[in-house]
């Protein structure tokens, strides 16, 4: 079923993955960084989950928070596909070989100044990992199904440069994973299941 939704016609995403905010649209405009991320989809067998970071306290941007693998595009990188497996190789030591890349969701614009291409893909198992200690404190799994029901996506906002945010947030267990991220798997969920008279939650 994720393949397939990836080879339909686009319903119901927010238009560059900018969730329910509509003051980031003022921003659609500006000069923003190219980036993309890996959404690594794991292949258990007890279900799906997906693979989150942590950032080390010391980075200039985003320091300690939640994140899927990914980074800014370099010159080199012949596509947003090429930067997110490089960057979750560097990251995470994530063998690019054991990742099928299934698709991609719209360009997510950040208020610090990113365009996110969200890159998703399903990962086989057995990882053998290697953490890049200097950008990655921690490495988890969430289950995909707890990511994708509706109800656990709080709304919150926050003042930035002046004016109020909102952000969404999914708080799991002892890690708050918020911003960015959340908005990115919000937009994932919107794309797989609220479309077409779906159930918004995964049964």
């Amino acid at each position: 079923m994720l393949r397939t939704r990836f080879t339909e016609p686009g319903q119901g995403v927010p238009p560059g993955g900018l969730g329910f905010d509509p003051t980031l649209v003022e921003a659609a405009d500006a000069v923003l960084i190219p980036a993309a991320v890996l959404i690594p989809l794991v292949v258990r067998d007890t279900g799906l989950t997906i693979l989150l970071t942590q950032r080390t306290a010391h980075l200039r941007d985003h320091a300690g928070q939640i994140s899927f693998p990914g980074g800014r595009c370099e010159a080199h990188d012949a596509s947003a596909q090429a930067t997110a497996l490089r960057e979750a190789q560097e990251e995470v030591g994530l063998d690019p070989g054991q990742v099928d890349i299934i698709g991609a969701l719209p360009e997510y614009r950040t208020a610090t100044g990113f365009a996110i291409t969200p890159v998703v893909g399903l990962v086989m198992p057995p990882l053998n990992l290697k953490l890049d200690d200097f950008e990655v404190a921690e490495v988890f799994e969430v289950p995909f199904e707890f990511l994708m029901d509706p109800a656990n996506h709080q709304q919150h906002s926050v003042e930035f440069n002046g004016a109020q945010r909102a952000y969404y947030a999914m708080p799991w267990k002892s890690h708050f994973i918020w911003g960015a991220t959340a908005g990115m798997l919000v937009t994932l969920q919107r794309f797989l299941f609220a479309r077409d008279g779906d159930s918004a939650a995964v049964n």
